[in-house]
C-alpha cells in the first residue's frame, strides 16, 4: 500500500486503537476523516504525524527503549519520515508506540516509493538480543 488515503479500520490497527477511537478523533478535529460513497478514510501523511505524536506520549514507549527483537520479527507500521541524500536514505517507521529506523540505499527507498504515510513492514534480525527488566 502506498501513501494517500487509509481506511478507518486500517488506521485503527496501525495505531493500536479501535475504529470508534479514530471516528471520535475525527469528530473532535484531531484527525480529518473523508466520508464519501465508499469507506471513510483518513489522509496517510496526517496519520503518520499523529502516530509519531501518539508514540512519543505513550507510557509503553518508555518501557521499550533500548529493547531488541528476535530474528523473526516482522512489524507492520506507517512511514513517518524519509531523509535522502545522493546515496543513502534514512526511513523511520512507527508501529504503535514502536519506532524503527532503517538505513538503506536511496535507490532502494525510491524503488519502494517510501514516503510519510506509506504502509510498510520492518523485518528485524538481530544476532544478539538483550532482555532487560523494567523498573
Amino acid at each position: 500500500m502506498t501513501a494517500g488515503r487509509i481506511r478507518i479500520s486500517e488506521a485503527a490497527a496501525l495505531l493500536g486503537v479501535s475504529d470508534d477511537t479514530i471516528r471520535r478523533w475525527g469528530d473532535g478535529g484531531r484527525l480529518e476523516i473523508e466520508r464519501g460513497a465508499g469507506p471513510a478514510t483518513v489522509d496517510a501523511a496526517a496519520l503518520a504525524a499523529l502516530a509519531s505524536e501518539s508514540a512519543a506520549a505513550s507510557p509503553v514507549a518508555s518501557l521499550t527503549r533500548g529493547g531488541h527483537s528476535s530474528a523473526r520479527n516482522r512489524v507492520t507500521g506507517i512511514v513517518t519520515r524519509v531523509v535522502k541524500d545522493t546515496v543513502m536514505a534514512q526511513v523511520e517507521l512507527q508501529a504503535g508506540p514502536f519506532r524503527f529506523v532503517s538505513l538503506m540505499s536511496r535507490e532502494a527507498a525510491d524503488e519502494l516509493g517510501l514516503e510519510p504515510g506509506s504502509i510498510a513492514v520492518a523485518s528485524v534480525k538481530a544476532t544478539n538480543v538483550v532482555i532487560e527488566l523494567t523498573d
